[in-house]
């Protein structure tokens, strides 16, 4: 995108048309997925056509799906970004598609892909494309959040009418969500993968991980880089593996053992998930779509965890998408403009640029507002996104109810900025968004009752939702509104599976 007016229009730099005055839009986008274990792309063109005064994404076509590259690694461990380079000008020439030409897109980082040393090697590749991307370091619960989504698992919730676990398991981690009516309503994570420990075709131990050396100590033997790992000390690790695998989504009560391995907080377990799918690499071979092995403990981890689940009797259905899971097909462009009621101070603080949205679940429905409920809807909404840290602005979007009474908004004020005690003690401005015309009320409020002293930017006339990203640009000097331009992930819809190319890397 690009913010110079022509014509006092906002344009896409690309094919230099208005949004003002097309009731749709083409694009070209590409989502691209880097991982600790594989590292993949996928290609569309899309259609979005304009409802009301927001574009939607009405049509989806992938023209390409990348091979899926093993993640390459320097001898430091660090991801080879001139090998990845390659493969990805690879994919470029395979989907004819010119960098140039691409109009949006979603860069996933999960990983040892987030570490800054290769966070920076890897965005050095899309240096010439950044204003284009959307750029998302996925932490274990944005993570486990995408994989539900991307996987069709909280669709299927809609459409099934019932409860559905996703279980996302990778090189490093296995991510479970459990769904229900579209949502993602338990989630968690554990140090369950399949490359924590890999090898040559000897048996040669060539990479392992710290999970992969307790694992082999419980199996009562020792993991060493460039050592030897036997077919029965594989199965040995398996076993073991599974066993707190399954413990982590059937059981209430976990055991010491099992609770260490865990990255986020534990499931409930006090309903039976109705039906799982799988998704992550190894899910290529629990639904028999890939049988070659690649120097990892993958289909061993399939065949032990797939018998437990079907000796527990729960259903194992088809994932929408499997290995490509957690891609982001797309950012999806879409233009509003906020309503008049709007607070900037000061002026300067605009534009903000690919600032990611919360929606928490705010309680305010009652005439008296609760601050600490509302504090802590803001702070599980911010986990739920890996957004808690407050290393980044963040957009929270609510939807006002009741009366703007003066005690309703100061402890509206009071929840809010509790909640964003982190990034506002950064120095992140408040980025506040509403749907109704409450904003520049909300916005004074902030500013000469709770005297915060941030920036604040209080829009209202705005939907967004969870997933989304926003640039607010300046103010417009004709009505006194704000243009924003939205980006929504989009997930994938082909069902088509990718395949590990051994040659790659």
């Amino acid at each position: 995108m690009t913010e110079e007016p022509v014509g006092g229009r906002i344009f896409f730099s690309n094919v230099r048309r208005s949004l003002e005055e097309e009731d749709e839009i083409r694009l070209v986008s590409v989502g691209v997925d880097i991982g600790s274990s594989t590292s993949h792309l996928v290609f569309s063109r899309l259609v979005l056509e304009r409802l009301d005064n927001r574009y939607i994404v009405s049509e989806r076509e992938v023209v390409h799906e990348s091979e899926v590259l093993l993640t390459p690694y320097a001898d430091d461990m660090t991801i080879d970004a001139t090998k990845l380079g390659a493969f990805i000008d690879r994919q470029y020439e395979l989907a004819q598609i010119d960098p140039a030409a691409i109009d949006t897109g979603a860069l996933i980082l999960t990983g040892v892909a987030v570490r800054r040393s290769n966070a920076r090697a890897i965005g050095d590749l899309f240096a010439a494309q950044t204003g284009k991307f959307v750029s998302v370091s996925a932490g274990d619960g944005l993570e486990t959040t995408l994989a539900a989504f991307g996987s069709g698992a909280a669709a299927r919730s809609i459409r099934e009418k019932n409860r559905v676990m996703n279980i996302d398991i990778g090189g490093g981690t296995s991510k479970i969500a459990v769904c229900a009516d579209g949502e993602v309503v338990e989630m968690t994570a554990v140090d369950v993968g399949a490359r924590i420990v890999s090898f040559d075709p000897d048996g040669k131990v060539t990479r392992v991980e710290e999970a992969g050396k307790r694992f082999a100590k419980e199996a009562g033997f020792e993991l060493v880089l460039g050592g030897n790992i036997s077919e029965d000390q594989r199965a040995a690790m398996v076993e073991r593996m599974a066993d707190r695998l399954f413990e982590t989504i059937s059981q209430p009560k976990l055991s010491a053992e099992t609770s260490s391995l865990l990255r986020l907080d534990p499931l409930l377990n006090n309903v039976k998930p109705d039906a799982i799918t799988f998704s992550g690499g190894v899910s290529e071979y629990v639904y028999g779509l890939q049988s070659q092995g690649f120097g990892d403990l993958g289909p061993r981890l399939a065949k032990a965890i797939k018998s437990r689940i079907e000796a527990w009797g729960v259903t194992i259905e088809k994932p929408d998408q499997g290995i490509r899971a957690t891609v982001v097909g797309a950012s999806q462009y879409t233009i509003q403009v906020s309503g008049s009621t709007i607070f900037v101070t000061p002026q300067e603080v605009l534009p903000v640029r690919n600032v990611p949205v919360v929606v928490p679940d705010l309680p305010l429905s009652e005439e008296t507002l609760d601050v600490e409920k509302i504090a802590a809807a803001v702070r599980a909404a911010l986990r739920r996104l890996d957004l808690h840290e407050g290393e980044q602005a963040v957009a929270l979007c609510y939807r006002w109810d009741g009366s703007a009474t003066f005690r309703r908004l100061d402890d509206f004020c009071k929840g809010i900025t509790t909640g964003l005690s982190k990034h506002l003690g950064a120095g992140f401005p408040l980025i506040l968004v509403g749907d109704g015309d409450i904003g520049g009320l909300v916005g004074i409020h902030a500013l000469e009752e709770a005297k915060l002293a941030n920036p604040i930017i209080s829009i209202d006339g705005i939907i967004l939702k969870e997933f989304d990203f926003i640039d607010i640009g300046a103010l417009l000097e004709s009505s006194g509104a704000v243009p924003v331009v939205i980006k929504s992930l989009v997930f994938p819809t082909s069902t088509a599976l990718g395949r590990t190319d051994p040659n790659l890397g």
